[in-house]
């Protein structure tokens, strides 16, 4: 049972940093991403690139995945989502053409040449992210077999939700964006920069799925749809735990991704997802807004 549980945990741990993002842009923005999948995928084929051609090993790929997807997420934020702000539907349609987009140029063979990097042949063929040998050898403890990879994505999720906890809670701009959060025209009218700070908190939340896609390339394969599913698990989060909420999307997280990894292992996954769905649809009965929703006055 501790390494079905454990299982689960490694699982939350990749759906929360997933899911941080979601959460952080959506309740500051009010914009649903739909290209924030692919920007997971973004950030396991450059993981998978930098292994190639730089020979970087995980631990140099996660600060460089965290970069690239965070100015992707920016250029996609200054070129598309800006102009769409207060239109929730249209940014909907918008961000799911610009993930159809990604995926195509994943799959597209070319030639071209990005930043002195050749990526000519990848092409559209599956990929693999190579792990440490050390990482994937078990250990025991006290009677208890630990997997060294899913106790560091434990250990790199538990550090970054540290991280945006700090940011969100701690900082001057994390206040706005807990302002912009509540009321963006109050907040504007308080003398915010509200694009500012959206852009920033885009990025940031970007980054997040990056590595996500990096610890998620450890024990999946790369692939253009790798990101698909995973944007569906993080929206359920964000719905069950609550807009804008930190504690609820930490907590629903653990809540589905221990259901999903027990349910799994004693049934199959099909079961699992189903079974999952069915406990969200629950919750939205129960509580519409989310556990842990503001309280609206």
């Amino acid at each position: 049972m501790f390494e079905v549980l454990f299982i689960g945990l490694s699982l939350t741990s990749v759906l929360l940093l997933i899911a941080l993002g979601l959460s952080i842009t959506y309740g500051a923005m009010g914009v649903i991403n739909m290209a924030h999948g692919e920007l997971v995928m973004i950030g396991a084929y450059t993981a998978v690139l930098a292994g190639i051609h730089l020979g970087f090993n995980i631990f140099m790929s996660l600060p460089l995945a965290f970069v690239v997807a965070a100015l992707v997420g920016l250029l996609i934020e200054r070129v598309v989502i800006r102009r769409l702000y207060g239109r929730i539907i249209d940014t909907l349609l918008a961000t799911w053409g610009v993930a159809i987009i990604l995926q195509q140029l994943i799959r597209l063979e070319f030639g071209l040449t990005f930043f002195g990097i050749s990526i000519e042949g990848l092409g559209p063929g599956l990929q693999n992210m190579r792990v440490p040998t050390f990482m994937m050898e078990p250990f025991d403890l006290m009677g208890l077999s630990i997997q060294p990879y899913r106790t560091f994505i434990l250990c790199v999720t538990i550090l970054l939700t540290a991280l945006t906890w700090y940011l969100v809670y701690r900082t001057a701009i994390g206040v706005q964006v807990r302002a912009i959060m509540r009321n963006p025209q109050m907040a504007a009218a308080c003398g915010i920069d509200v694009r500012r700070v959206s852009a920033l908190t885009f990025a940031y939340g970007s980054g997040l799925a990056g590595v996500a896609g990096v610890l998620l390339a450890g024990f999946r394969t790369v692939m253009p749809e790798m990101g698909a599913t995973v944007v569906v698990d993080g929206f359920l989060v964000v719905v069950v735990g609550g807009v804008g909420s930190l504690l609820g999307t930490i907590l629903s997280s653990a809540l589905l991704g221990q259901i999903n990894g027990i349910v799994s292992v004693f049934s199959n996954d099909i079961i699992a997802r189903a079974v999952v769905f069915g406990v969200v649809i629950a919750i939205i009965l129960w509580r519409p807004r989310g556990l842990f929703s503001f309280k609206s006055r």
